[in-house]
């Protein structure tokens, strides 16, 4: 429970720091117009040198550039506040001759009293800040910069896959898509800012100039030191000056550096280091050994060489002993928890036992296809295919379990629908399936087989003879297309399968937003949500998509109050969705192509339906079954042979009986009655069923 107290402090605290913060960068501008006394300017100089060392210090603790997203733009406020230092005592140095205790302790006791010495170890800051650090760091900040923006797509989609599979949330989803945008305008923002940097240590070396030459000459002409006096104080003074803001500088730009080269990672800086460079005790016996053999040649040192070489085989020593007791810690807490386990009951929940609505297992053999590494792996492209057909189907499907199963062939692999097996096929991973309907011409070497999705005939060829095939315009296909294509068509015949009633809430939830009204009068005044269910498995079933749920749900709560029976609800439904029904099997002139019934087999149906909780079904002797089945058969049969999609029409007072009675022997034929016919539909007569 929050504390409203401590969230009032905070929040008060917050808004403080911002008011700090708010003043320190206005008062920068202040540094350059206002004079100050040297022992303010004393004080800013050593802040600087601390906010340099804490920059330095936090980039070693953080895990990652998100941790220290404000870099770029503190980086540009110290470059603001040392030019501001530096033009205080440049002020003081070219009027007063004396820039503070601070300044003159880093002329003489840094350069050592020699302003020489000095100078050439500010040049060689200068030139190692500019020429090292801060050109590294920009042109590490530049590339990630690229490659993180080319990057973005393959890792959006990789977020998207995960998301479709199930395995993050939404809200992880959105907040790995944050993260991704803030890294890309972080190393933006370093890129730009490095050039701060530069422009910085430019601007201290001209700085610099201007105080030795400006204070010699200045001061000299108005006698208060001879040319040489001058000489020597400013040069010290001048060195220190310098010396003071490039010290800060060199160690933010190595702050930059360690920060646009870190990765991600869950450890600080030192952590990684030290876990990386001394988890291998050989490799330290190994360089202490050569230690001792530099230290026995001639005119080599022999103490410090000794004393290394010491140092790495008590290190080496320690290490191999602590890596044996992580060993045995490890041993020890496993025994503990499996003794745990056995004396603990298990607390045992009903969903562990519970089957997966839909699962791939497949053999070791095929287990390279699911590795995730690969740019197109079997999980990503699964996950595509559930998606594309929540949208062609209406559903929300349940995310596919993939395990392999060693008891299985090396090659094979099964479909599961709630733990029982609805198909199985055999894929060759280094191999691809050649496939013409239309049979092959040529012939090509290969291991025979059928296309698991529909049956046609087929073969496995290798990488050579697949070329032969595609001269050929033969098709073919790698083998996880061929195992994602069977899996998409078996969770198309199977889809009022994996519609539950969980599944249908969450759609009537997800439809409750924008049109309430008809929901809330639909369910449970008219219709329970199980009764929505079973219809809407019944349309699934004969492959009517349900994404015209509104219309849907409208139509049942029109006829609801006037009938509760499913197939009878069914059947209202489809003759409201008839242009979506029947826009599926129109030719390419926009033309319906159907096969009749003679009006002697629709009375014969009419007069033997029987209902039954399975819905209606005639019921007619063997021989008349036979009949109209090689009736259908051959009709259909011939128009298949000349490519013309067809469907059965009847009336609409035995279709439903009709498909029950044809749903096994022709179960991708679609019967349609003529109430699901739109009135401006062409229609075209392609022959009669009947039972001579």
């Amino acid at each position: 429970m929050n504390n409203p107290v401590a969230a009032k402090r905070k929040a008060a605290l917050a808004n403080t720091l911002n008011i700090i913060i708010a003043f320190v960068v206005v008062s920068i501008i202040g540094i350059i117009i206002i004079p100050m006394p040297t022992f303010i300017l004393d004080f800013l100089l050593v802040v600087n040198i601390s906010l340099g060392i804490t920059i330095l210090v936090l980039t070693l603790f953080t895990h990652s550039v998100l941790d220290f997203l404000s870099f770029p733009t503190l980086l540009l406020i110290t470059t603001m506040v040392r030019l501001g230092l530096n033009i205080s005592s440049t002020r003081l140095i070219l009027s007063q001759g004396d820039a503070g205790k601070v300044i003159d302790t880093f002329g003489s006791f840094v350069a050592g009293n020699n302003y020489i010495v000095g100078a050439v170890l500010f040049v060689i800051i200068v030139v190692v800040q500019i020429m090292v650090v801060t050109n590294g760091a920009s042109r590490v900040a530049e590339v990630s910069a690229r490659f993180t923006l080319d990057a973005m797509p393959g890792k959006q989609m990789a977020i998207d896959a995960d998301l479709n599979s199930g395995l993050i949330t939404e809200e992880q989803a959105k907040f790995r898509r944050s993260n991704l945008e803030k890294e890309a305008n972080f190393y933006g923002a370093m890129d730009g800012a490095s050039k701060f940097v530069k422009g910085d240590a430019i601007a201290g070396i001209i700085i610099t100039l201007i105080n030795l030459v400006g204070g010699i000459a200045i001061h000299s002409l108005q006698g208060d030191y001879a040319i040489g006096e001058a000489l020597a104080h400013f040069g010290q003074l001048t060195i220190g000056d310098g010396l003071v803001s490039q010290i800060p500088s060199l160690l933010i730009s190595v702050a930059s550096g360690i920060l646009v080269t870190r990765t991600a990672n869950e450890k600080a800086f030192g952590d990684t280091i030290g876990g990386e460079l001394f988890h291998t005790p050989q490799v330290m016996y190994i360089v202490g050994t050569l230690m001792v053999i530099f230290a026995m040649v001639p005119g080599f040192p022999f103490f410090p060489f000794i004393l290394l070489a010491t140092g790495l085989f008590v290190a080496g020593y320690l290490v191999s002993e602590s890596q044996k007791a992580t060993e045995q810690d490890v041993a020890a807490q496993n025994l503990q928890a499996a003794a745990s386990r056995e004396a603990e009951p298990v607390e045992e929940s009903a969903s562990q036992f519970q089957v997966d609505r839909i699962a791939v297992e497949i053999g070791y053999g095929l287990i390279p296809l699911a590795n995730e590494d690969q740019d197109s792996s079997m999980t990503d492209q699964i996950a595509a295919i559930r998606k594309q057909l929540s949208y062609e189907l209406g559903i929300l499907l349940n995310p596919i379990r993939i395990r392999d199963n060693l008891q299985m062939a090396q090659h094979d692999y099964v479909i599961k629908i709630k733990g029982n097996e609805v198909a199985q096929g055999t894929l060759y991973p280094d191999k691809f399936l050649v496939v013409e309907p239309g049979g092959m011409e040529e012939e090509i070497d290969g291991i025979d087989a059928k296309e698991p999705a529909f049956g046609l005939d087929a073969l496995w060829v290798t990488e050579k003879n697949k070329e032969i095939a595609e001269l050929h315009d033969y098709t073919v296909v790698d083998p996880l297309t061929v195992l994602v294509t069977h899996v998409k068509e078996v969770m198309k015949q199977n889809a009022d399968e994996l519609l539950g009633r969980q599944e249908v809430k969450e759609l009537l939830e997800g439809l409750k937003e924008h049109y309430s009204v008809v929901i809330d009068e639909l369910i449970p005044d008219i219709l329970q949500l199980g009764d929505v269910q079973k219809v809407l498995q019944r349309l699934l079933r004969e492959g009517v998509p349900i994404t015209d749920l509104v219309t849907i749900l409208e139509t049942l709560a029109d006829y609801g109050n006037t009938t509760k029976e499913h197939e009878t609800l069914t059947e209202y439904v489809r003759q409201a969705l008839k242009r979506t029904i029947v826009k599926e099997h129109m030719d390419d002139q926009n033309t319906l192509n159907v096969l009749a019934v003679h009006p002697e087999v629709e009375e014969r149906l009419a007069s033997s339906i029987q209902k039954s909780t399975q819905g209606s079904i005639p019921v007619l002797q063997p021989q008349e079954v036979n009949q109209l089945f090689d009736s259908i058969n051959q009709q259909s049969a011939m128009l298949t042979a000349q490519g013309i999609p067809f469907v059965l029409l009847t009336s609409p007072k035995i279709r439903p009986a009709m498909r029950n009675l044809l749903s096994f022997n022709f179960p991708d034929l679609t019967v349609l009655s003529l109430n699901e016919i739109p009135n401006e539909c062409a229609i075209e007569s392609t022959g009669m069923v009947s039972m001579n």
